[in-house]
């Protein structure tokens, strides 16, 4: 077995600003960290740090964050670190093992199963009213009963919330969608199950009524690391709150402007507002950049000046070492951290642009590549950068309108994966039976039977790759006219914005569309 790094060994493979952030053990911490910083270097050796210190007992530390895949590899750099026995989880995970424990002790008979989905169920909520809702109005009610229970307020008062600051599928007003919720947690009531929110509403639930159950989880975890504190929600804090409970010992780590799920009801203010909760806490900001050149940096500083807990970036090309004059120490050589290129001769700041819809910003991709090959520039030294599969087909058709040749590195096309071909001859048989139905619901009805749900699938990789190929189907479906034939294809697409998704899209590994050589 691999003997765990000495104490003075973690603190040497940080930079000076990871190290004060690694060195604050006790007490609140807040750390500010901005993109490519080092932060889960930061936190990761900030716990293995404590326990060979001896401040930490490890089988008392949880670190908590917001997806599998992130607790993943918070395990396992853990693990390489000699902080195996570190319980790193998601809020829903930790809650959902403790629930398990719990439930038949303080309820009796085992824990109610889980629903897979939460469309499904509202689309029966809405056959009991005689509502006719599309699969986008049942996507985007699925997320108002996120957001609802994220937000901790009631069906009554998510009824005035409705009627003033909430966006409604068109076919609902907003005493039918109140009818809806509650018809939705009735069915579910009536079949005993439980979704992912009410985990967390249950476990919050039994700390709170039962001493006996707040005693034992918070002698069971003293020490807690949050990741990504600028997503928490209000039902997220709460929770967070019940585990600690009148404990300071709480370090939360994120960035203001990294914030991607305010939409689900995350509040970035519970990270801008930590060290006025907590007046004793320590604050340390992470501000090296690691992962961009000082173009990069300059130019996302510039777009994010003046928003509220923007961090000021320093690519750490310009002054490895943190410390001013340009030149890396011995041990800022020694951090394990990647060296950033320059910018090079030639090298043009970032620009930034914004566009109305999916498809214009698609358009003027494509057009501004024409523009670049057309003035010489050789197409393979042209990539586009997107962060889910999904995004793939608008921009491929906006390629290809504009007589675009292109490659698809890291995936194959859009219309040569194996998952759309099956689709779309699914959709060219369904087409000769199917008379008389929205284009929307007689795809989603096909898509289903070929294993697409309204929910991304929590599994990472193939699974999660095919379940975002099906859903840009769905999604060319929902933009396309009234009158379109039944089957997208790759020349029909109209272009827009899709529906909302029920739950928070995680991003998949990035691709590029990289035209080919000439």
């Amino acid at each position: 077995m691999e003997e765990a790094p000495s104490a003075e060994s973690l603190l040497e493979a940080l930079d000076d600003q990871q190290r004060l952030a690694a060195e604050a053990l006790l007490g609140p911490v807040v750390v500010l960290a901005g993109a490519g910083t080092g932060k889960t270097r930061a936190i990761t050796h900030r716990i293995a740090y404590g326990i060979q210190a001896g401040v930490y007992p490890p089988n008392r530390v949880m670190a908590l964050t917001f997806t599998s895949r992130a607790a993943a590899e918070l395990r396992g750099r853990l693990r390489e670190l000699g902080a195996g026995p570190v319980a790193a989880r998601t809020f829903h995970a930790a809650a959902l093992k403790q629930l398990n424990f719990f439930w038949p002790q303080v309820v009796g008979g085992t824990m109610p199963r889980l629903i897979e989905s939460k469309g499904r169920m509202l689309g029966h909520a809405a056959e009991s009213l005689r509502l006719r809702l599309d699969t986008a109005a049942l996507r985007d009610m699925a997320a108002e009963v996120e957001w609802r229970k994220v937000s901790m307020i009631s069906v009554e008062e998510y009824g005035l919330a409705a009627r003033t600051t909430r966006t409604l599928p068109p076919q609902l007003d907003a005493d039918q969608a109140v009818a809806l919720l509650q018809a939705y947690e009735d069915i579910k009531d009536q079949r005993r199950q439980l979704d992912f929110e009410d985990v967390l509403l249950a476990t919050a639930g039994m700390i709170e009524a039962e001493p006996w159950v707040a005693q034992q989880v918070r002698e069971q975890y003293r020490f807690f690391v949050v990741d990504e504190y600028q997503d928490v929600s209000p039902l997220q804090q709460t929770i967070l709150d019940l585990w600690m409970g009148d404990r300071r010992d709480l370090c939360v780590v994120g960035d203001a402007s990294q914030t991607i799920y305010s939409f689900a009801g995350a509040k970035s203010a519970y990270l801008l507002d930590f060290a006025s909760r907590f007046p004793e806490a320590t604050v340390v900001r992470l501000e090296r950049n690691y992962r961009s050149t000082s173009g990069i940096t300059e130019a996302a500083n510039r777009l994010m000046r003046g928003r509220p807990g923007a961090l000021t970036l320093v690519s750490a090309d310009a002054d490895p070492d943190g410390d001013g004059t340009g030149t890396a120490s011995p041990r800022a050589k020694g951090r394990g951290s990647a060296a950033v290129p320059g910018g090079g001769e030639g090298f043009r700041a970032p620009q930034v642009s914004a566009f109305p819809s999916d498809g214009a910003e698609a358009r003027a991709i494509a057009g501004a590549i024409a523009q670049q090959i057309a003035s010489g520039i050789a197409p393979e030294d042209i990539a586009v950068l997107y962060r889910m599969n999904g995004q793939s087909a608008v921009l491929e058709q906006a390629l290809g309108d504009a007589g675009v040749s292109y490659q698809v590195r890291g995936s194959q096309r859009f219309f040569d994966r194996p998952e759309i071909k099956q689709a779309l001859l699914a959709l060219r048989g369904a087409s000769v039976s199917i008379s008389g139905e929205p284009l929307f619901k007689s795809v989603s009805d096909v898509l289903r039977g070929l294993g697409w749900s309204q929910a991304p699938p929590e599994q990472p990789g193939a699974v999660r790759d095919r379940w975002e190929s099906l859903d840009a189907i769905m999604g060319l479906a929902e933009r396309m006219p009234a009158a379109a034939p039944s089957a997208p294809s790759p020349t029909s697409c109209s272009n827009g914005r899709r529906a909302s998704t029920s739950r928070p899209s995680r991003p998949s590994r990035s691709r590029r569309c990289t035209p080919p050589r000439a």
